[in-house]
């Protein structure tokens, strides 16, 4: 027998839900009240004779769900009377007519979209998928529908423990595989996080239960870990005259899941069970500095990790999120990380993009968020996307800042958009990049080269002969995997260059040439090289003739960078075969113009192009090499060798493409390297051939090469690099393979 239900009791409850309701929404107006009432009016009419599968009456759904919007959200009066009257529409004898009618187009534009489609399609059609399409749809006219639909969602899964277990699963998985992702691609990361933890107390249990249980047990010693840790930081924020408010929050379950997982760690060697939060009350234009100075506090007691340093506030997040994040070093050996914002950061960041669209209105230009926005459209507007397609499609989409992929025994990996199988080797351990020759993705092989996608799951093949070489630089895309490369290579490099010295050391005491820093200078010079090493490596790979140190004067073991005579004689006997085949009314060599028999090319050490003063040099073996006027070794040419020097001017006319290098050097920020290849980008007929950027101790050095057609052509593209933010010096670089 049914027990007897106390209507009057309940009525009362549910005046006292809306009641609470109504003081969780923040500033709201008279107007706003009386909308609020008015669709809970509408509701508890619409709904009077529906309950829930615990029982209860139907309305505490709506109610809870609009207390959500209000309060974990901080939605306005109008999304708080839809998520009130979301289900009417779908479950009752109410029309979206009516709902036009009593409230105005746009509440029904978003119950239009919170209402789910009947089930009118064929039997391979995905409802859901039909369902979570056409809710997508409303996101770039009216994120508010989104918005109520995650908070619908995270209240079902608050309530999922009356469901049957199959619902349970079903429901928790859609949760995890759509709407976790969609609120973090939101900003909602307390939701995301809620979803998340409620999804893996349904599908795993028995791991949730035991996580929550050593959670429990540690919760005393975790406090008082927690009253030192802040301690000095509180005392010294004080000192400095700061407003702030410092909160504790122990990491969620399933991120506590998902590190022991990618560790391959047990639940008591997971250090770091929880975030410490500064929160600063901080004046809008002093936001970005107050939170410096606080890091700098921080990591005046502790020690940080230069790895784990997250600046969110020069560059936010997609979502919005703004936050600076550090992980420092306890006494007592443990990471902590620290995280330091201000009050507007905070709510923006608990709040999502609700809170994000209130402080928009001071922002110029559109974010990252309304960029996303546009490419679900065009994703939309896909006509040959099925439901089920759109869905995996959206998936993605959701990560397009990052990409999901798992190992063999199914554990995530995040990694950067354009990641490659030597990004993800490296990411496991050096060991593996540097050995790794190839990957079976989902079971099939595949090169180095192949850039991850989501959801691939890989198995990386190394081999004990396995060497990294300069190619996998180009192969690349994170600044791990490209670090890891270039330590090796330049370890590897380095022993070989010892047998290259060795070699060079007895090639010059053969040649009785002392074996003297002045002397190595001189080979340098001589062969084009700029850092010995480089000579070395040449030489014990065979690829330096160090027989023409024979053509260089030898004074008493000491080289001059000027030949013998002999050479000289030789070379004069090419100069005569040369002389007669250029331009004879001028004594000149046009640049440009076709002379049969006649080689020239342009000289490493200084890289001229059209619009450069130049001469040529006639060479012994290699024909004319072009130099500027103004090139390092110009001076040692002409005043030593003025008789195998030549005129040369540019042709005005049918000149082609040339290579010219730039360097710039400036303060390393987040984007210094999109705002280059942006004028690159934006400047007309010029093509990047390379490019390479180092970044240390808060400067970097980017080396550019670039296609161009003559001086004022590079010139004009260097007076745009100087106008870019952060750059600081603008310069021709000379590269020894050009």
């Amino acid at each position: 027998m049914a027990p007897m239900i106390d209507l009057e009791k309940e009525r009362q409850e549910i005046l006292n839900a809306f009641r609470g309701l109504l003081r969780a929404t923040k500033n709201r107006t008279r107007q706003d009240t009386q909308l609020i009432r008015k669709a809970f009016d509408v509701a508890v009419e619409a709904h009077k004779d529906m309950r829930r599968k615990s029982g209860e009456p139907y309305i505490y759904h709506p109610i809870a769900v609009a207390r959500i919007c209000a309060e974990e959200m901080g939605l306005g009066a109008t999304s708080i009377a839809c998520a009130l009257l979301h289900d009417t529409v779908e479950d009752t004898h109410i029309t979206l007519q009516d709902i036009e009618d009593l409230f105005g187009v746009k509440p029904r534009a978003i119950i239009d979209g919170l209402t789910k489609i009947p089930d009118v399609f064929d039997q391979n059609t995905s409802i859901q998928a039909e369902n979570f399409r056409k809710m997508i749809l409303t996101i770039s006219d009216d994120l508010r529908v989104v918005l109520i639909k995650l908070a619908d969602r995270l209240h079902n899964m608050r309530t999922l423990d009356s469901m049957r277990a199959e619902q349970q699963i079903k429901i928790a998985s859609e949760t995890k595989f759509l709407y976790a992702p969609l609120a973090h691609r939101l900003g909602l990361y307390s939701i995301k996080t809620e979803l998340e933890d409620l999804a893996m107390l349904y599908t795993e249990t028995d791991i949730y239960n035991e996580i929550q249980s050593k959670l429990k047990s540690t919760k005393d010693v975790r406090n008082r870990f927690i009253r030192r840790f802040v301690h000095p930081i509180r005392e010294a924020l004080i000192k400095e005259g700061f407003d702030f408010d410092i909160k504790a929050r122990t990491k969620s379950i399933s991120s506590i899941w998902r590190k022991m997982q990618d560790k391959d760690l047990p639940f008591e060697e997971v250090f770091d069970l929880f975030a410490i939060r500064i929160i600063l009350n901080s004046h809008v234009e002093l936001e970005k500095a107050d939170c410096w100075r606080v890091y700098s506090i921080v990591t005046d007691f502790y020690q940080p990790s230069p790895e784990r340093l997250r600046d969110w506030i020069s560059t936010p997040r997609a979502n919005g999120y703004e936050s600076l994040h550090t992980t420092v070093m306890s006494p007592q050996g443990k990471w902590v990380e620290v995280q330091i914002r201000t009050t507007r950061m905070d709510e923006v960041a608990e709040k999502g993009l609700a809170a994000h669209y209130r402080y928009k209105e001071n922002q110029k230009d559109d974010s990252k968020f309304d960029r996303w926005i546009a490419e679900i459209r065009d994703l939309l507007e896909n006509p040959d996307l099925s439901a089920m397609d759109f869905v995996d499609e959206f998936k993605m989409n959701l990560f397009n800042d990052e990409i999901y992929v798992f190992t063999p025994k199914g554990d995530l990996r995040v990694l950067p958009t354009g990641a490659t199988i030597l990004d993800f080797a490296y990411d496991i351990h050096t060991a593996i990049g540097d050995k790794c020759i190839g990957a079976k993705v989902n079971n099939r092989l595949v090169p180095l080269s192949y850039q991850l996608q989501n959801g691939d799951q890989l198995e990386i093949i190394t081999s004990p002969k396995q060497k990294p070489t300069e190619e996998w630089l180009r192969l690349v895309g994170t600044a791990r995997a490209r670090q890891k490369i270039k330590t090796t290579l330049n370890e590897e490099k380095k022993q070989i260059a010892e047998d290259g010295k060795e070699i060079v050391e007895r090639k010059l005491k053969n040649y009785n040439i002392r074996f003297t820093p002045e002397n190595i200078a001189i080979l340098l010079r001589f062969y084009g090289f700029h850092s010995k090493t480089d000579m070395y490596f040449k030489v014990a790979k065979g690829k330096l003739d160090l027989s023409k140190i024979r053509d260089l004067e030898n004074v008493n073991g000491q080289l001059m960078l000027e030949r013998k005579s002999g050479a000289n004689q030789t070379k004069d006997k090419h100069e005569l075969d040369v002389y007669p085949k250029i331009n004879k009314k001028e004594d000149v060599l046009i640049i440009g113009e076709e002379f049969k028999n006649i080689q020239y090319q342009m000289a490493r050490c200084c890289s001229p192009i059209p619009g450069d003063n130049v001469f040529g040099f006639i060479t012994i073996n290699d024909g004319i090499k072009i130099h500027r006027n103004n090139c390092p070794n110009s001076e040692n040419l002409q005043s030593k060798m003025a008789y195998r020097c030549i005129k040369a001017r540019w042709a005005t006319q049918g000149l082609t493409e040339r290579i010219a290098a730039i360097r710039l050097v400036g303060i390393d920020d987040v984007g210094i390297v999109n705002k280059i290849t942006e004028v690159i980008s934006n400047e007309l007929n010029v093509n990047m051939k390379s490019i390479f950027f180092e970044a240390n101790d808060g400067l970097f050095e980017g080396k550019i090469k670039v296609l161009v057609y003559d001086t004022e052509h590079l010139d004009t593209l260097m007076r745009k690099f100087e106008l870019v933010e952060g750059v600081k010096r603008v310069e021709r670089w000379v590269t020894a393979d050009e």
